[in-house]
């Protein structure tokens, strides 16, 4: 048993260098979104193999048996791979699917993009369902009964009745006697924290757009699952409207329509001052768009609803801009000039996929 946990704790880093000599490609890649679950995620690695040894007679002929003389090529010129289906002439490539924990990844996340632990802000109490049985009650499962405050209860009534007898010693515990352990759940300050991901879906994102948006937010939700233990996360989806949907439909929905970002911001300002409160959550928003408003008025609205109402209450605000053929990229250029003095504002452009590590490196480097 010994030697089976050894090979796979061995397989498991031989996992893990293989994911963080290519972690920027998964950075850019939709190829996880679909494969994670609650605590893992599972990742499609070439060319990982374990040596294994087969065991046989040989005490027949030479190194091979079988017709042919030696230095004789075998048909089908098997030197450049096989298999089923027409030739070819390049080497067979051999997929295995592995998993590994979120946390894993979210620290391979770190190591390489270098970012710091976040610093909590809100607090509130929550009950630990850990610690140790110290308490003692007179009702509990026959497995938790404690024998020493059992025999003691016992020893004390039959002393007390007259029953002793020192002579012949017995002590024979009744139901009344019994006590059991039992664990107390003591309140305990937990950090908690909430993330909105607010995606523009109007006409001007395209399919490309959308897929780097879900990739960011794939990469923010594993790190920050990783600092803290109770996370919430909202899905807010927008055009001229927004509206709260579930993951699944966040990361597959295809839409249309005007843009009016306000929208988004208002609702987003209302959960949070009807179910975040500052003084017990952090706050993470993280909005991503091609920069395409409808006005400039709306434009406007927004400058006021993030300098006003939302950068006071939350750890920090994100914009991500997307490029896109049919956005104008104005929005980001808006942010950056009215709200310049604001340090719980980051922005960042990705112009493709290549940009997605800068962008999550600049979202999450701040620590706050």
């Amino acid at each position: 048993m010994f030697r089976i946990e050894r090979d796979r704790a061995r397989f498991r880093e031989i996992v893990r260098g293989k994911l963080r000599q290519d972690l920027r490609k998964y950075l850019s890649s939709t190829e996880l979104i679909g494969r994670r679950g609650d605590k893992a995620v599972s990742i499609p690695i070439p060319q990982v193999e374990l040596p294994r040894f087969r065991f046989g007679d040989n005490s027949e002929r030479g190194v091979g048996q079988g017709e042919g003389e030696g230095g004789q090529p075998v048909d089908g010129d098997a030197g450049e791979g096989g298999g089923a289906g027409g030739a070819g002439d390049q080497e067979g490539k051999h997929i295995l699917e592995v998993d590994v924990d979120l946390a894993d990844l979210a620290e391979m996340l770190g190591d390489e993009l270098e970012l710091p632990d976040i610093q909590p802000r809100g607090d509130r109490l929550l009950s630990s369902e850990g610690g140790r049985y110290s308490g003692i009650r007179q009702a509990g499962p026959r497995s938790l009964r404690h024998f020493r405050r059992t025999y003691r209860n016992a020893l004390k009534r039959t002393i007390a009745s007259g029953a002793w007898d020192s002579a012949e010693p017995r002590v024979v515990p009744v139901r009344d006697d019994e006590r059991f352990r039992w664990r107390r759940n003591c309140p305990r300050p937990e950090s908690s924290a909430v993330i909105f991901h607010i995606m523009d879906v109007s006409g001007s994102m395209g399919r490309e757009q959308k897929d780097v948006v879900r990739i960011k937010a794939f990469w923010i939700d594993t790190w920050l699952r990783s600092q803290y233990q109770n996370l919430e996360v909202v899905y807010v989806v927008h055009d001229a409207v927004a509206k709260i949907v579930d993951q699944q439909t966040f990361f597959h929905l295809r839409e249309s329509g005007g843009t009016k970002i306000s929208s988004a911001y208002e609702l987003c300002l209302d959960l949070i001052r009807e179910r975040y409160r500052p003084e017990e959550w952090n706050i993470y928003p993280f909005h991503y768009s091609d920069g395409d408003n409808w006005s400039a008025r709306d434009t406007e609205r927004c400058v006021g609803i993030l300098r006003d109402e939302i950068l006071p209450r939350v750890n920090q605000f994100c914009y991500g801009q997307v490029k896109s053929a049919y956005g104008s990229g104005q929005f980001k250029k808006d942010l950056d000039s009215s709200l310049v003095d604001e340090e719980r504002l980051v922005t960042a452009a990705v112009d493709d996929r290549e940009g997605i590590p800068d962008a999550v490196r600049a979202f999450l480097g701040s620590g706050r």
